[in-house]
C-alpha cells in the first residue's frame, strides 16, 4: 500500500504539531507500507531517521490555492497513490483527488465563530458548500473527539459509520518526567518568574475566553486578599504576541491586575514543560475544542486543572480537572480559589490527571489510523449503513 500524506500545512499552528506525532508514529509502526511525505519534508524532518520506507516528495505549491490543488493532484496520479491522508480541513476548490482520501478534522470553528463574525455572505456559503462536498466524498473522515464527530455528521450530513474517532495526544517530550532544579532557575533568570503563579496557555482568540480569564483573576485577587492567601500571586499568558489583541490589555487595565498579568508570548516546547510544572494551577476555559491538547500537557506534569464544562472538553479531561460554565466569570473564579487553597483536591486532582494523560497514546491511535489506511485501499466507499443525523 502507498499512501500520500500531504505535510504541507507542518508549519501551521496545532496542525504542524499532529502531522510531525503522525509521521514519527508510523515511523515506529508501519514499516511493511509506503509513505509519502508530500510538501517540504526534507526541511521538517530527519529524512536518515526515517525508515526506507518514508520517502520524500516535494510540492511547494500552497495548500490553499488553485495551482496547489491542481499540482497535489498530478503528485498523486504520478506516484500511484492508493491513499491520500489531508491532514486538515482547509478551503479547497470542489474538485476531487485521483484516489480514495481520508481528511481529519480537528475542529469546526471556522464554521461556528469566525464564519458568522465578518466574512462575506457569499465567502462563507462558497466554503460551507465546498467543504461539504469534499467531506461527503471522502472515503473516511478523521475526527479527532466524539464531540468533534458529532459535529461534523450534523453540520455536514455525514453518516456515522464514514467517521473514524481517532484521539489526539501530547507531544512525547511533555513526558520526560518533572523539570529539574536548574531548569526552574532557569525561568527565574530567563523570564524573572520568581512568584507563584496561574497558567493559560495556547492561541490567543476571542473563543479562548481570555478575557474572562483576566477578569476571574481579578475578582480572585480581592478574594484573596481578604483572606490573606498568595498575595504574590500572578497570571501568566503564553500564547500568540498580544499586541494583535489590544482589547485584552484594555481588560486588564480595567480589572486592575496590570501589576499582575504577565504576557509572554510564544514559547517553544522544551520551556512551556517548565511553566506547565511549575504553575500552580492551569486555566483553560475555552468556549469551544474540537479536542483541547493543553490540559492533558499540564496533567502530564501534576499541576491542577480549571477547564470548561463545554465542547469536547469533559470528554478529554475525564474526572480528572474541575470544571466551570465558561461564560460565568464568578464561576471560574471560585474554581480557581477552591484548586488553589483546598491541598486534598490538588492532591486528587494530580493523581487523576497522570491517569487521564494515559488514556491517549498516539501509538495506539496510529495503528488504528493503518487500519483505516488499509480499509479503504480495499473498499474506498463503504455502504451507508447509517441513517444521516437530523440538523
Amino acid at each position: 500500500m502507498r499512501v500520500g500524506i500531504d505535510i504541507r500545512a507542518i508549519s501551521d499552528f496545532g496542525v504542524g504539531t499532529y502531522i510531525r506525532n503522525i509521521v514519527r508514529t508510523l515511523a515506529r509502526v508501519d514499516l511493511a507500507d509506503e509513505f509519502l511525505l508530500i510538501g517540504d519534508a526534507e526541511r521538517n524532518f530527519d529524512m536518515s531517521k526515517l525508515p526506507s520506507n518514508f520517502r520524500p516528495v516535494a510540492l511547494p505549491a500552497p495548500v490553499t490555492t488553485a495551482r496547489g490543488y491542481f499540482a497535489l493532484r498530478r503528485c498523486i496520479r504520478d506516484e500511484r497513490c492508493d491513499v491520500l491522508h489531508i491532514p486538515t480541513l482547509f478551503w479547497l476548490p470542489p474538485y476531487l483527488p485521483p484516489c480514495p482520501f481520508l481528511v481529519t478534522i480537528h475542529d469546526l470553528l471556522d464554521y461556528m465563530y469566525r464564519a458568522t463574525k465578518g466574512t462575506p455572505r457569499m465567502r462563507g456559503m462558497l466554503n460551507f458548500y465546498s467543504t461539504r462536498y469534499m467531506l461527503q466524498h471522502a472515503a473516511r473522515i478523521l475526527a479527532v473527539s466524539n464531540f468533534t464527530k458529532n459535529d461534523v455528521a450534523r453540520l455536514f450530513q455525514i453518516p456515522f459509520n464514514r467517521i473514524e474517532v481517532l484521539y489526539n495526544a501530547i507531544d512525547e517530550r511533555f513526558l520526560l518526567g518533572h523539570a529539574t532544579d536548574p531548569e526552574r532557575q532557569f525561568i527565574r533568570e530567563r523570564y524573572q518568574v520568581n512568584y507563584p503563579f496561574i497558567l493559560y496557555a495556547g492561541r490567543i482568540s476571542p473563543h479562548k475566553n481570555l478575557v474572562r480569564i483576566i477578569e476571574a483573576f481579578s475578582a480572585l485577587k480581592t478574594e484573596l486578599a481578604r483572606e490573606d492567601q498568595l498575595p504574590d500571586l500572578k497570571l501568566i499568558i503564553i500564547g500568540d504576541e498580544v499586541s494583535r489583541h489590544p482589547d485584552l490589555r484594555r481588560t486588564v487595565i480595567r480589572s486592575g491586575v496590570q501589576n499582575d498579568v504577565r504576557f509572554l508570548g510564544f514559547v517553544p516546547i522544551d520551556v512551556l514543560r517548565i511553566f506547565y510544572d511549575s504553575a500552580k494551577l492551569f486555566i483553560f476555559p475555552s468556549l469551544y475544542e474540537g479536542f483541547g491538547l493543553p490540559p492533558l500537557e499540564a496533567m502530564a506534569h501534576g499541576t491542577p486543572v480549571v477547564t470548561s464544562n463545554a465542547s469536547s472538553l469533559p470528554e478529554v479531561v475525564g474526572n480528572a480537572a474541575v470544571m466551570v460554565n465558561p461564560e460565568n466569570v464568578f464561576d471560574i473564579m471560585r474554581a480557581m480559589q477552591k484548586t488553589l487553597t483546598d491541598q486534598a483536591l490538588r492532591d486528587k486532582l494530580k493523581a487523576r490527571g497522570y491517569e487521564q494523560v494515559r488514556q491517549f497514546s498516539w501509538e495506539e491511535s496510529v495503528r488504528r489510523l493503518v487500519d483505516v489506511y488499509r480499509a479503504v485501499s480495499v473498499d474506498p466507499a463503504p455502504q451507508r449503513r447509517d441513517a444521516v443525523p437530523a440538523v
